[in-house]
């Protein structure tokens, strides 16, 4: 993959990014004939309980208000699992997954709960990392009427039990870190064999407000910043699809200006004739609250 080219990996946090932010990035990437890989999270929305990370991670207030969250996402969505009842996303938003998929989209499993995963993983036993992946293929699987071949863990938060599992799976492949090229990962002195697609360039909510990045000009700074190759831009739902949607919009305009081909992850995976192994560890990076998992050297 010589060309520039870029994939689009669409988290789905939240409810409310399920039943408004979806419908809204459909619309806008259909009128751009683009399709990109939407990674739903399946079980109940506890957004609220994420208030938890201010006295736990280091810079989450401060991310939080460089990115005016509670104005991207909404006060009802930051009060779910709290002061209001956690809804249930998927059961409660079936038609949402399907008409996704139906429109040429892939699908795959964020996770079953968000906010649990993201913030107790490293603490999980291994039963509880597989049942929450298990609760979540059951129910992709009772909507969309087959197994989900890929998963993307919420925050880039993964173990080696949450690797092991998914090998267990059988997935195609994952996109759970970030990093620069396609790689088997090394966790923990832990060999894995399904395939990570990593995200390769910064989100939104890391970068906006940082050197002069705006709302209006931040689709100059990723068309500026793509290289040879595979580029993987995550976007989600609640901010491109809703609070910052005329930015995604402008950068849909400049790849299709610039001749920029845009793939789907499987498409890109099916084009990997081989990958190296590399080391996987959970590392800082700028502008993000908390560990993720950073793709490292490659091994032999």
């Amino acid at each position: 993959m010589n060309e520039k080219t870029i994939a689009l990996k669409v988290d789905v946090d939240t409810y409310d990014g399920t039943r408004d932010g979806v419908p809204a990035l459909l619309a806008d990437m259909e009128r751009f004939g683009a399709r990109g890989t939407f990674y739903f999270s399946m079980g109940p929305d506890n957004s609220g309980k994420a208030i938890r990370r201010i006295f736990t991670r280091k810079g989450f207030l401060t991310k939080m208000l460089r990115t005016r969250a509670p104005a991207a996402y909404g006060i009802r969505t930051m009060l779910y699992g709290t002061l209001l009842p956690a809804p249930m996303i998927a059961a409660s938003l079936p038609d949402v997954l399907r008409d996704t998929e139906r429109r040429g989209h892939e699908l795959g499993i964020h996770c079953w709960d968000h906010v649990k995963w993201h913030d107790y993983l490293p603490s999980f036993p291994r039963q509880l990392t597989a049942m929450e992946l298990g609760r979540a293929a059951a129910l992709f699987e009772d909507i969309c009427g087959h197994r989900a071949v890929t998963t993307a863990a919420p925050g880039w938060t993964v173990s080696p039990d949450s690797l092991e599992v998914q090998d267990a799976m059988g997935l195609s492949w994952c996109s759970d870190s970030r990093g620069t090229h396609p790689f088997y990962p090394v966790m923990e002195g832990r060999r894995f064999g399904t395939l990570q697609i990593p995200t390769t360039l910064p989100t939104a909510d890391e970068i906006l407000g940082e050197n002069n990045i705006t709302p209006d000009n931040i689709h100059e700074f990723y068309l500026d910043s793509l290289r040879e190759g595979l580029n993987v831009l995550t976007i989600h739902a609640e901010l491109e699809g809703g609070a910052i949607r005329a930015s995604f919009v402008r950068l849909l305009e400049g790849l299709a200006a610039a001749g920029i081909r845009i793939v789907t992850l499987g498409e890109a995976a099916g084009q990997i004739g081989s990958a190296p192994a590399c080391r996987l560890c959970m590392g800082e990076l700028p502008g993000r609250a908390g560990l993720v998992a950073i793709q490292g050297e490659a091994v032999a």
